[in-house]
C-alpha cells in the first residue's frame, strides 16, 4: 500500500471494494462507495475553485460525511479542517476564518451556525446529497508528496484562538504500523467514539482504515448506548478516553454483557487512575493498551502493553506509567528552564523526535518556534521522567505543577491516591493561593452517589498515604468536574475562582 492518506480509499476500493468501510447514522458505506462518493466531492470542490493547499472546513459529529469530505479533499490535494462543534457559533466561525476555508460542510444538527460562516456552506442532508450527485464520479487523480498537509486539527484553545496543527502524509503514514501494534486487520470492527475533530478520533479512524477495518461511528457519548453498541456490533477494538471507560464500567450489568468479540481496548488522551484500570479489566475482560501522545505528534508515540497492566502483581507500578516509546520515536527529558538533559528518574519536560511530529502550526511562526526545538525535537509541555527500563512516567503538565514552599507537587500523584477512596467517584487536584506558601494543595471531589463523605474523611485518608507537602489542605465537593471533549479535566477553570484578582494565575 502507498501510505499517502488519499491512497487508503483508492487501494481498498480496488482490492476489496465490496467490503464495509464505515457504519454511521443508520447506513454502511463499502470501500467502493466511499471511493465513488469522495470522487464526486473532489469534483465539487474543484468546481468551487479549490485546488491543492486549499482548506475545507467540516463542522459535525461522527458521521460518514466526514470521510467522504476527507478523501474528496485529498483527491485534489486540499486539506480538511474539522472544527469542534461544541464551540459557540462565533467561535466556530473564527476557526473557519482562520483556516481560510473556501467551502465548509456542516452537519444538519448545526445548521443554525451556517449563516455565520465565511465562504460556501453545504449542510448535510438534501443539500449535501444534491451537491454530491451533481458531479461525476471521476477521480481527479491527485497523489501529492509525502510532506503534503492533509488534515488541520485545532487545539483546545485554553488561551486565545485555537491553533491549527498541520498534519501531513508522512505524519499519518505510521498508521499501518500502529494498526499492527493495536491488533487491527481487515476483519476488525472498530468503534470510533472520540470526536473526529480530535486526533483520538480521526487518527484512530485512519489507522483502522489503513488496516481495512469496518469503522462503527459513535455520534454521541451515552455510556449505556455504547455498551449496547459494543455487544450488538461485535466490536473488536476501540479507542476510549478514561472518563468514558469509567462511565461504561458503571453501567448496571455491564460486566455481564457479551464482549467476547473484543480483541483489545486502547485508551489515552487524559490520565487514568489505577482503580479505573482495574475495573476496566474486570468489566471488558480484554487486553488494554495505554497510549500517550498529542495532536502535535499525530497521536500516540508511547504505548503501555497489555502485559504491563498487572494490578496487584510484581510490576503493578507500571500501571502508573504510559509505557515505552515506539521503535521510531525518541524521547528526551530536559530541565524546562535550561534545556539540560535530565538523568533517568529525574523529572523534567518531555521532548519527542519522530516522523509523527507536526511541521508546525498554520500561519503561527512564533508559536511553532516555541513548539519545535533544534534538531527536530518537539516540546510537549508535559512533565515526567524515564525509568531505568525506558518507561515514561508523566507527573503532570508543566503548567499544572503546584509549587508549595520549596516543594513541587504533581497533581496526578495526589489524584492517584485519592481515587482509591471507596466514596470518591472523581477527583482533581489544583493549587490555590496561600500567603505563607505561595500556593497549597486543594482537592476537588465528586462523591459517589449516596456516599456521606466529608472533608475530614478525605484529608484523613490523604494523611495516611501522602507526604506532608503533597497532602491537600482543603477540599471542595462538586457534582461533576469540567472536562474538554477529550476527557481532560479543565483545571484552568477549576483554578480561576481562587486566583481571580490576584494579578497572576497558574497555568
Amino acid at each position: 500500500m502507498d501510505y499517502r492518506v488519499v491512497s487508503i480509499v483508492r487501494d481498498h476500493a480496488r482490492a476489496r471494494g465490496g467490503e464495509p468501510a464505515i457504519t454511521g447514522d443508520g447506513r454502511t458505506l463499502t470501500y467502493a462507495e466511499l471511493d465513488e462518493r469522495s470522487s464526486r466531492i473532489a469534483q465539487a470542490l474543484l468546481g468551487a475553485g479549490l485546488a491543492a493547499g486549499s482548506r475545507v472546513g467540516y463542522v459535525g459529529k461522527n458521521a460518514p460525511e466526514f470521510f467522504e469530505v476527507l478523501f474528496g479533499a485529498t483527491k485534489i490535494g486540499a486539506v480538511v479542517a474539522p472544527v469542534n462543534w461544541r464551540l459557540t457559533g462565533p467561535e466556530i466561525a473564527a476557526i473557519v476564518a482562520d483556516a481560510e476555508a473556501a467551502v465548509t460542510v456542516v452537519d444538519a444538527e448545526f445548521a443554525d451556525v451556517a449563516a455565520e460562516l465565511p465562504g460556501q456552506v453545504v449542510v448535510t442532508g438534501a443539500d449535501y446529497e444534491q451537491w454530491v450527485a451533481a458531479r461525476p464520479a471521476d477521480d481527479p487523480g491527485f497523489t501529492g508528496e509525502p510532506g503534503d498537509i492533509v488534515v488541520q486539527l485545532y487545539t483546545s484553545g485554553t488561551t486565545g484562538l485555537p491553533k491549527g496543527v498541520q498534519l501531513s502524509n508522512v505524519n499519518f503514514a505510521v498508521g499501518e504500523r500502529m494498526a499492527h501494534r493495536w491488533r487491527l486487520d481487515e476483519t476488525s470492527v472498530t468503534a470510533v467514539p472520540m470526536p473526529l475533530f480530535h486526533i483520538g478520533g480521526s487518527g484512530w479512524a485512519l489507522a483502522g482504515l489503513y488496516a481495512g477495518c469496518r469503522l462503527v461511528l459513535v455520534r454521541d457519548i451515552d455510556p449505556v448506548a455504547l455498551v449496547d453498541t459494543f455487544e450488538r456490533e461485535r466490536i473488536t477494538n476501540a479507542f476510549i478516553v478514561p472518563a468514558v471507560l469509567q462511565f461504561m464500567c458503571q453501567v448496571p450489568g455491564a460486566a455481564d454483557r457479551d464482549f467476547s468479540a473484543l480483541r483489545a481496548i486502547t485508551y489515552g488522551a487524559s490520565p487514568i487512575t489505577s482503580e479505573v484500570l482495574r475495573r476496566s479489566l474486570e468489566t471488558f475482560r480484554a487486553p488494554l493498551f495505554q497510549l500517550y501522545g498529542m495532536t502535535e505528534t499525530t497521536g500516540a508515540i508511547v504505548q503501555l502493553e497489555p502485559d504491563d497492566h498487572d494490578p496487584g502483581g510484581p510490576r503493578a507500578h507500571l500501571m502508573r506509567s504510559v509505557g515505552r516509546p515506539y521503535d521510531w520515536v525518541e524521547i528526551r527529558v530536559v530541565d524546562p528552564a535550561t534545556d539540560a538533559e535530565r538523568a533517568p528518574g529525574e523529572v523534567g519536560e518531555v521532548w519527542i523526535r519522530s516522523s509523527q511530529n507536526t511541521p508546525g502550526y498554520w500561519k503561527r511562526p512564533e508559536e511553532t518556534a516555541r513548539l519545535l526545538a533544534d534538531g527536530g525535537w518537539l516540546r510537549t509541555g508535559d512533565a515526567g521522567y524515564v525509568d531505568a527500563e525506558g518507561y515514561l512516567f508523566l507527573t503532570d503538565r508543566i503548567k499544572d505543577m503546584i509549587v508549595t514552599g520549596a516543594e513541587n507537587v504533581y497533581p496526578i500523584e495526589v489524584e492517584e491516591v485519592l481515587a482509591g477512596h471507596p466514596d470518591i467517584a472523581d477527583v482533581a487536584v489544583i493549587g490555590v493561593p496561600d500567603e505563607r506558601w505561595g500556593e497549597t494543595v486543594k482537592a476537588v471531589v465528586v462523591p459517589r452517589p449516596g456516599a456521606a463523605l466529608s472533608a475530614d474523611d478525605v484529608l484523613g485518608y490523604a494523611k495516611e498515604r501522602l507526604a506532608g507537602f503533597k497532602r491537600p489542605r482543603s477540599v471542595d465537593f462538586v457534582d461533576a468536574l469540567p472536562r474538554n471533549p477529550s476527557g481532560k479535566i479543565l483545571k484552568k477553570d477549576l483554578r480561576a475562582p481562587y486566583w481571580q484578582g490576584l494579578g497572576r494565575t497558574i497555568g
